[in-house]
């Protein structure tokens, strides 16, 4: 198996789903149903209502933006 490339904002994904629960897929969800479209908006959210570390929400809505579905 190869290891992500450190940095990526998928590198994170491992911790992130065995930290909080929820596949990936659910969080990218949350962020494309969400009526907030600025990244540190989007951040914040995450961190206040969602209970996510400012690195996980981060890499995540990196992701998120980067795949135009948000």
């Amino acid at each position: 198996m190869t290891a992500p490339a450190k940095g990526n904002p998928a590198s994170y994904f491992p911790s992130i789903e065995k930290k909080y629960g929820r596949p990936v897929q659910e969080w990218i969800d949350l962020i494309d149903a969400s009526p907030l479209t600025k990244h540190m908006e989007l951040v914040t959210w995450l961190k206040t209502e969602h209970g996510l570390g400012h690195g996980h929400a981060y890499a995540l809505v990196a992701h998120t933006l980067a795949l135009g579905t948000a």
